[in-house]
């Protein structure tokens, strides 16, 4: 790695702590951890009382389900994590005009966006994410070898960075917007939901919408079957990453462009 790469690393990281002191300053702070977790852990609880009622559908259990669900939230809890800036930035940097500063450092744009904004409470998702995939795995019988366990953190992985491109795409189209696209989180906090319904049922439009143009089946589904053995061949489940990349790499090109266009606050 080169010397300017481990600086990078070492910025990036020495931002996260200071969002993380100047959070943790407050002495309630921790009451947003629990509230996320909350929130995480009674989302599905419509489907949990779905399943209650009716049974399985088919050969979709609840933990079928969960499994999938979980898997695509702490993706999600991953690149909120990793790449919360971008989130943010439509309102906080373009409208601000404090993008500027940014230009001006000798550092990545993309590093300093990335660590501008990071939220403790975030980790919650991950965590109770990565509780409910625990419980779903002991419920479905599977035993943890090391390639399912290699295939899950490969299938977490692709889905951070699939999330973070989400985020950094809506960043990069907010330079010709001003302001954030309300619609666009149709892509975040509403197609984590999708894992919730089994494959076979889903329209056709949105299964072809989440396997090729937003991959959220290839993060989700397509591991979990590899893992647990639900028919999809171990190839599929190793696309999660590769999946991930490519719209990662979609997501920064649109922000490249967006950054050779952007018109400065004292243009």
């Amino acid at each position: 790695m080169s010397k300017v790469k481990m600086n990078g690393v070492r910025l990036y990281f020495r931002y996260i702590r200071m969002n993380i002191l100047s959070q943790t300053e407050y002495k309630g702070w921790w009451l947003s951890i629990i509230q996320v977790f909350l929130n995480v852990i009674t989302d599905p609880i419509s489907t949990i009382l779905m399943f209650s009622r009716f049974g399985s559908i088919g050969e979709w259990t609840m933990p079928r389900i969960l499994l999938m669900y979980a898997m695509a939230v702490t993706s999600f809890g991953l690149a909120e994590c990793t790449a919360r800036g971008f989130d943010a930035f439509p309102w906080r940097m373009v409208q601000s005009g404090e993008f500027d500063r940014l230009l001006l450092r000798p550092r990545p744009l993309t590093l300093q966006v990335a660590a501008s904004t990071f939220h403790l409470h975030r980790l919650a998702r991950v965590f109770s994410g990565l509780i409910a995939i625990f419980w779903c795995l002991v419920q479905l019988g599977v035993g943890f070898t090391p390639l399912r366990l290699f295939l899950m953190v490969w299938a977490l992985a692709g889905g951070c960075v699939m999330y973070s491109g989400v985020f950094i795409l809506t960043s990069g189209l907010s330079f010709f917007t001003v302001r954030g696209l309300d619609w666009i989180y149709i892509l975040t906090n509403a197609s984590y939901q999708v894992p919730r319904v089994p494959v076979e049922y889903m329209p056709r439009a949105l299964k072809t919408c989440f396997t090729f143009l937003l991959p959220v089946i290839v993060i989700s589904y397509c591991p979990a079957s590899a893992i647990c053995g639900w028919g999809e061949p171990l190839w599929k489940g190793l696309l999660a990453l590769p999946a991930g990349l490519l719209f990662m790499g979609f997501s920064l090109g649109v922000w490249r462009f967006g950054v050779r266009h952007y018109r400065s606050t004292g243009s």
